[in-house]
């Protein structure tokens, strides 16, 4: 698949909202902050026929970044592999040192994807999801492969 990766713009946000309302609000939890996806930095992947087929979100705050969203719409086309390099190389121009983000427990898919990028586990935060909750109500009970969502997984890559 051929595919190219474009910065968001300020035409893109009501895109990016509606894909973050999929994930239940027009925001996301991370550790117990909401981040609205459309109103901080990304990049988009966009095929030869001009269909947006994936998304990543990021907020830097000195020297570290937080990947806050991250969505390939075509999986293993080599989509979420692209963005991330794309918005790595961007940050790491500005001095960013390390790179970091969090995902469920229920999330295996993205356990494998990072890993296999080089990125480490360097936290779980245990039972986190029940404070989540609390900002996020829609956050399921029960995840992926029928797992229940209980912890965040902190990643993280040293640059």
């Amino acid at each position: 698949m051929r595919f190219s990766i474009k910065r968001v713009g300020e035409n893109d946000c009501d895109w990016v909202l509606q894909i973050a309302r999929g994930w239940g609000a027009d925001f996301i939890v991370s550790r117990g902050r909401k981040i609205y996806p459309a109103e901080i930095e990304g990049y988009y992947a966009v095929d030869e026929s001009g269909e947006r087929i994936g998304l990543v979100t990021f907020e830097c705050v000195g020297e570290q970044c937080e990947v806050v969203t991250l969505d390939a719409f075509c999986k293993r086309q080599g989509i979420g592999t692209a963005l991330l390099d794309e918005m790595q190389q961007e940050v790491a121009s500005r001095g960013c040192r390390r790179l970091w983000l969090i995902t469920t427990n229920d999330n295996l898919d993205a356990i494998r994807f990072y890993q296999r990028r080089g990125w480490t586990i360097a936290a779980v935060h245990v039972n986190a999801l029940a404070e989540s909750r609390k900002i996020k109500p829609s956050i399921p009970k029960i995840g992926n492969y029928g797992i229940s969502l209980r912890d965040e997984i902190e990643f993280e890559l040293l640059l």
